[in-house]
């Protein structure tokens, strides 16, 4: 009888510049939406675990805000400071890291997140997304040549997230970097974050994706409400803008934009929580809410290192 393999969990830090699709990775690999992916930078504000469970092990996954170069207190919003914090503070107890690249291209805040994955002491394995992206496919070879040298690398892993190839073979080089433990989480949960932190979540992707470029990071969602009344989940929120005029743009004429908003992201609710939903919104002004600590904890962006569970 040929012994089973040990069961091996752990905690894996997933680490990039923005943009590169590492949200979409742990959609992926968890096999269901817990972080929400839009093509605009800082999609991704908050820490949060997505939990992916297989027969011979647990990947923990710990999805973070999109590293930036630092530049300066001065320079740089309360926002931008605190995602930074976010990202770094990921790497905090982990077992392993992961450092998402784009394939084909390797900057300064590439070597920047490699640097601070190498002074983290932790196995690094470099996952090259977006393959199916890159148009001269011989050309893959030379890049991986170049992102690797002088740099170690437990492994190494071109893949499509969003056409989920080439996951197998990098779960298959995770789960061995693992301790052997029993799972920290039960098999069918899939994040730590609550209904109501991906509420607010889904709201705020609907934003990002509909408004582009026109308003990309001066809006922030709060939940009001959340309440379960038989098979319906009644929600009421917050869209919190900096000006008068943002307002106006979330809102659109005669309300159209805010109801298309509200619309698409109650599907997406009802899709992930398998259950009717029942949503109300509301956009306010808040003057630099973005460039205020304080408001930034009022709404609900938690220091590093705090505990995510609601």
């Amino acid at each position: 009888m040929i012994p089973s393999k040990p069961h091996r969990a752990g905690h894996i830090a997933v680490i990039g510049r923005p943009n590169v699709g590492k949200s979409t990775l742990v959609n992926a690999l968890v096999g269901a939406k817990v972080s929400i992916v839009s093509n605009r930078p800082q999609t991704t504000r908050h820490r949060l675990l997505g939990i992916a469970t297989f027969p011979e092990g647990q990947l923990v996954l710990v999805d973070t805000p999109g590293l930036h170069r630092d530049q300066g207190r001065s320079s740089a919003s309360a926002m931008h400071r605190w995602m930074n914090r976010a990202a770094r503070g990921a790497l905090e107890g982990v077992d392993a890291a992961l450092l998402v690249v784009q394939a084909g291209r390797w900057d300064e805040e590439d070597g920047a997140a490699w640097q601070l994955l190498h002074q983290a002491g932790v196995p690094v394995v470099l996952v090259v997304n977006q393959v199916d992206r890159l148009k001269d496919k011989a050309a893959l070879l030379p890049f991986l040549a170049s992102a690797t040298e002088g740099r170690e690398f437990a492994s190494v892993h071109p893949v499509s997230a969003l056409k989920r190839t080439g996951l197998e073979a990098l779960v298959g080089a995770l789960l061995p970097l693992l301790p052997e433990q029993p799972a920290p989480y039960g098999e069918d949960e899939i994040t730590d974050r609550s209904q109501r932190f991906l509420a607010a979540e889904l709201l705020r992707e609907q934003l990002m994706r509909q408004l582009g470029a026109e308003l990309p990071y001066a809006t922030t969602v709060e939940i009001e409400r959340f309440e379960e009344d038989g098979a319906l989940s009644r929600i009421g929120a917050v869209i919190w803008v900096e000006r008068e005029g943002q307002k106006a743009i979330v809102i659109g004429k005669g309300g159209t934009r805010l109801r298309e908003i509200g619309t698409k992201a109650r599907q997406q609710m009802e899709r992930l929580f398998d259950r009717k939903v029942f949503l109300e919104t509301w956009v306010r002004v808040r003057e630099g809410w973005s460039d205020d600590e304080a408001a930034l904890r009022a709404f609900g962006y938690e220091e590093p290192g705090m505990g995510n569970r609601e």
